[in-house]
């Protein structure tokens, strides 16, 4: 049981997923803002329709669209579900990281991850964008919160994150000079950089493994159900975010399991 858990038990849990809520809507407004160039901080919450201000009884995560039976109180324009499935989503993986991480430190830097996943694969969905604002800044915080990890080091931070970003810009490089065309934006560079500096080597590998999983199965289907080709662009920080969040939370089974296979 994690340390957390044990000093607060269940309160604390629930605190961890208030927390997620309130910060899962704080992502629904970067993943609106930051891919249109817009500040994140100013100016406040407001419909996207009419402009009018969010009231702040408006503005409770979930329960305020609940009430609100999904319009906007001053338009009656709908309000799509994303926001409160994402602050809803954000809050549940607080939850599980709060009950998993040995330390204060972890708790924060798994939380952190969780919700840069999350927010990236907002954006990179909608737009094909992998901000800076986002990867580099979780490349910093990765490494700075593991001087402070009981499980992680700062040596397998950094090599984790050199691993990522360098291994994944080799394989770009060398596919756009033998494919003579981009396969690769270094969006999905960066990311994976940041994967590494929370997760080290081993989640690297464990990520970029789950994330080719995934990726295949979901273009080989979208070409069965004749919606895309062989060359059909996608977002591959989605299937990255899927498979970093998978190797959090998994990936230490996983690779047992593996481990298992040879002795």
């Amino acid at each position: 049981m994690s340390a957390p858990f044990l000093d607060f038990g269940s309160p604390g849990a629930v605190s961890a997923g208030l927390f997620g809520l309130v910060i899962g809507s704080f992502l629904n407004v970067l993943a609106h803002r930051l891919p249109r160039g817009e500040s994140a901080v100013s100016p406040g919450s407001h419909c996207p329709a009419c402009g009018a201000p969010v009231r702040g009884r408006d503005n409770i995560p979930v329960v305020s669209w609940l009430l609100l039976r999904a319009r906007c109180r001053d338009c009656r324009a709908p309000i799509s579900p994303r926001y409160p499935l994402v602050e809803a989503a954000n809050g549940a993986l607080w939850v599980l990281c709060f009950l998993r991480a040995p330390s204060y430190p972890d708790f924060a830097a798994a939380a952190f991850f969780v919700s840069a996943c999350l927010v990236l694969t907002l954006i990179d969905a909608e737009f094909h964008l992998l901000p800076d604002a986002i990867t580099l800044t979780g490349i910093a915080v990765g490494l700075g919160l593991s001087f402070f990890s009981s499980v992680r080091t700062p040596l397998s931070a950094v090599l984790g994150a050199a691993l990522g970003a360098g291994g994944l810009w080799l394989v770009a490089f060398l596919y756009e000079k033998a494919a003579g065309h981009e396969g690769m934006g270094l969006g999905d560079v960066k990311m994976l950089g940041m994967v590494g500096a929370f997760l080290g080597p081993v989640g690297v590998v464990v990520t970029v493994f789950l994330a080719s999983l995934s990726g295949s199965a979901v273009g080989l289907a979208l070409i069965a159900a004749r919606r895309g080709g062989m060359k059909m662009a996608l977002p591959f920080g989605v299937f990255l975010a899927v498979g970093a969040l998978a190797a959090l939370f998994f990936g230490e089974p996983l690779v047992e399991h593996y481990r298992a296979l040879f002795r």
